[in-house]
């Protein structure tokens, strides 16, 4: 059983304190979710197309270092993708990109999955960016018709978006959101992306993303949790106490590790996840809200390895 994570990786511009103004760290959703699964033990892989620079090398690098399968990640001369990160007080990240003609979205189709990839994984500025963004959707429609488990993170950045190079806007991105529900089967949203995608009172529902065919909606809510809404009701846990150096990573983290624990206990078709009750996704999330913890804990987006990050 293997997961492949599909997606962007990227230099995050970070500002300290102390030392250069913006010392750069290798970060991107996709890149921080293969990470945390590489360094949890499970096997992984990794489909993206890295720049041959000095970044893209380091990125591969990293990547192997984690236990990171890289048989499918794609080489281009292209750049890589930089993103400006600005910390508030509370240790939360607001970004800006530079995405123009870069490598990740030029990834190409990697054609027919073999069988022991049982799971993907998708998310965040791979979804926008063309002509990248329509071969993952593409993929994802594909595998999920196949019977591989998919897991899907908008990781919606506003900034993003609204730029030009976007290449779409926020009602587009809403709508191409809609367009990929029937083929999730876990949906992965923060509290604030969840009301950027219009759930709320006067608008959406879970029942609403459940309805169009996801599984799983897994909602995280900074220190307060993390909820998980299926058919059969919603689930929580509450979060783990820490001392927040700042949040880089922390969704990915869970991400990475709730599909760590599922694959662990081999939940690896739409109908284990269905057959889930009460305390497997208790389990499963109080297993992730203790590894997003650690990364909290520590700057930048450096997940738990496995000795770190103990199940129940």
């Amino acid at each position: 059983m293997t997961i492949l994570v599909c997606g962007e990786s990227l230099v995050d511009l970070v500002p300290v304190h102390e030392g250069p103004l913006l010392p750069p760290k290798l970060g991107g959703g996709p890149f921080n979710v293969a990470v945390s699964l590489g360094r949890l033990g499970t096997n992984v892989s990794f489909l993206s197309r890295v720049s041959t620079d000095a970044f893209g090398e380091q990125i591969l690098a990293s990547l192997r270092d984690a236990g990171v399968d890289t048989t499918w990640v794609q080489r281009g001369a292209e750049p890589t993708t930089l993103a400006m990160t600005t910390l508030a007080d509370d240790g939360s990240a607001q970004y800006s990109f530079y995405a123009d003609g870069t490598a990740d979205r030029l990834v190409a189709d990697p054609g027919e999955l073999p069988d022991e990839i049982t799971t993907l994984s998708f998310g965040t500025l791979s979804l926008l960016y063309e002509p990248g963004a329509s071969m993952y959707a593409a993929l994802l429609h594909r595998a999920h018709a196949a019977g591989k488990l998919t897991m899907l993170d908008p990781n919606i950045r506003p900034a993003a978006i609204d730029s030009t190079s976007g290449d779409i806007t926020a009602d587009g991105f809403r709508t191409r959101f809609k367009s990929w529900l029937p083929s999730v089967d876990i949906l992965k949203v923060s509290e604030d992306d969840a009301h950027w995608l219009g759930l709320g009172p006067e608008g959406t529902t879970v029942d609403d993303w459940l309805a169009a065919g996801v599984a799983a909606i897994v909602m995280t809510r900074g220190g307060d949790g993390i909820s998980v809404f299926t058919s059969a009701g919603e689930f929580s846990v509450p979060g783990v106490p820490v001392d927040v150096v700042d949040t880089i990573g922390a969704g990915d983290t869970v991400h990475g590790a709730l599909l760590a624990y599922l694959t662990n206990e081999t939940i690896v078709t739409t109908r284990d996840l269905n057959d889930m009750g009460a305390g497997d996704w208790k389990a499963a999330l109080r297993f992730a809200a203790r590894a997003a913890a650690i990364t909290v804990s520590r700057p930048g987006a450096d997940p738990p390895w496995a000795s770190e990050a103990p199940r129940d």
